[in-house]
């Protein structure tokens, strides 16, 4: 297995994780919303446990893609 083959599947991976996680977040209400909790009653309100952590994973994965594909691109010239 060479480098490229290697970062094909990390970016494939990384890919469908990401879709995975931006998925999970509910538009408009959060976690709560799919428990019954109301949203949309136009309070601000922060993000915390489970949908702060999905966030940070979110923006740590799309960093991590980046960085992948930037690799990817340099290997092959």
């Amino acid at each position: 297995m060479n480098i490229q083959s290697a970062l094909q599947i990390a970016a494939i991976i990384v890919s469908v994780l990401l879709i995975v996680l931006i998925l999970l977040q509910v538009k408009g209400g959060g976690l709560g919303s799919l428990l019954g909790g109301e949203s949309g009653l136009g309070i601000a309100r922060t993000r915390r446990g489970l949908e702060k952590t999905l966030y940070q994973l979110t923006i740590v994965m799309s960093i991590v893609f980046l960085a992948i594909s930037i690799v990817a691109v340099m290997v092959l010239q």
